[in-house]
């Protein structure tokens, strides 16, 4: 009979094994991109990673004791900054491998839960990540048929069970959207509003192309805040984050798929798209040296081998929503980008639409006109089993202060 333990991440070696402890968990599942080792190392990494200012984190390997293999691995982890924002202090636990074994799941939950109440924790979610939302967070539940885009997690359909067993409860579900460029499709409400939109001269629809990324960067960041300052819960965005952001997705910008819209020349309206390095990095089985980086830079800038759009961040300043902006902008690129054969991509696809947030699933389905067609799931565990469990409040408006 099987027996299973649980191995702390402390060597070199140890997070080798930890690392990989998904290869043989998804050799029947030929959807999976393996992720680049460094991504997840440098989660991992407080010289690279800031939550470890405020937070820790720990590591385990769970183990086969009669063959000495990996059958699992788990993280757990705490940011004390974070908690601000939830009812009780909340920690994480994520980037959770597994075979189909109960068994083996629950001995890294109970870790996890266990270590975070030592650390002052009341509630976990999972699988999340130990940093921004917009990587590795959420379990796939729908739409394991398609691949998953770069650090977007993707699983096998038994984790929801190994999850729901355990006892964790449905705290947010996060949709992703696709818009199929072979289609073309924009509702005729969508589309008349956009042409109204773009036969105005007062508007205009600009790629980046001719636009200084430092000055695009500053364009982003006063529309982002003017988006998102009305809704509780989200802190502006600081010039240096901003400037990161831009500097971080240099290499792999491709001027055609950031787009700003503006009104009499004062930014109002951004899309930042980029080309999804799923569609080549999962040759590479997790190595991203220098030959992985020529390789992919050949991919994307000279060979255009990559087809799948990855929607990053979009944003409308609230005095120009319902306008016709965000069709204004899939229209000008269908028009002048895809229609004239100038794009290689297939797809654009949108991720993390928290259900939380139905202005901006309105928005997307009904004024950018892309489909659902995966969903994830950020589970919540309260240690307290006797305490009542809400869902993630829906995301509202701030009050306008007189």
């Amino acid at each position: 009979m099987a027996q299973y333990t649980l191995k702390e991440v402390k060597t070199k070696a140890d997070e080798k094994m930890w690392l990989h402890a998904d290869r043989p968990i998804y050799k029947d599942y030929p959807m999976w991109v393996c992720p680049l080792d460094n991504d997840i190392r440098n989660v991992f990494n407080p010289e690279r990673n800031k939550k470890f200012e405020h937070g820790e984190a720990i590591r385990w390997i769970a183990i086969d004791t009669n063959t000495g293999k990996a059958v699992g691995r788990i993280a757990a982890f705490y940011d004390s900054n974070a908690n601000d924002d939830y009812e009780q202090p909340t920690g994480g636990c994520g980037f959770f491998e597994c075979i189909d074994n109960q068994q083996v799941a629950n001995l890294m939950f109970d870790a996890c839960r266990q270590w975070l109440a030592s650390k002052g924790m009341e509630a976990m979610d999972g699988p999340v990540n130990f940093g921004s939302r917009d990587a590795w967070w959420g379990l796939l539940v729908d739409g394991f048929q398609y691949q998953p885009l770069y650090t977007n997690p993707y699983n096998p359909p038994y984790y929801m069970a190994l999850f729901e067993n355990y006892g964790f409860q449905n705290y947010f579900n996060q949709n992703s959207y696709v818009w199929r460029a072979e289609s073309g499709v924009l509702s005729e409400v969508a589309l008349e509003k956009a042409h109204r939109v773009l036969a105005n001269p007062e508007y205009q629809i600009r790629d980046v192309s001719n636009t200084d990324l430092s000055q695009a960067a500053e364009n982003l960041r006063t529309i982002y805040n003017k988006a998102w300052a009305l809704f509780t819960g989200v802190k502006p965005m600081s010039e240096a984050e901003a400037q990161k952001l831009m500097q971080t997705l240099k290499p792999i910008i491709d001027p055609n798929l950031i787009y700003f819209a503006y009104y009499n020349d004062e930014p109002v309206g951004f899309f930042v798209m980029v080309p999804d390095l799923n569609c080549v990095i999962g040759k590479f089985m997790g190595r991203f040296g220098l030959l992985e980086k020529l390789r992919l830079m050949w991919e994307l800038k000279v060979r255009k081998s990559c087809d799948r759009v990855f929607g990053i961040i979009f944003g409308i300043t609230p005095q120009f929503q319902g306008k016709g902006i965000e069709s204004a902008i899939m229209t000008y690129i269908l028009e002048n980008y895809i229609q004239k054969g100038r794009s290689p991509y297939k797809s654009f696809e949108f991720a993390w639409i928290g259900d939380f947030n139905p202005v901006m699933n309105k928005m997307i389905r009904n004024y950018v006109c892309a489909e659902q067609h995966k969903m994830h799931t950020t589970y919540r565990y309260l240690f307290d089993r006797t305490k009542e469990f809400t869902r993630c409040p829906r995301v509202g408006f701030k009050r306008a202060e007189k």
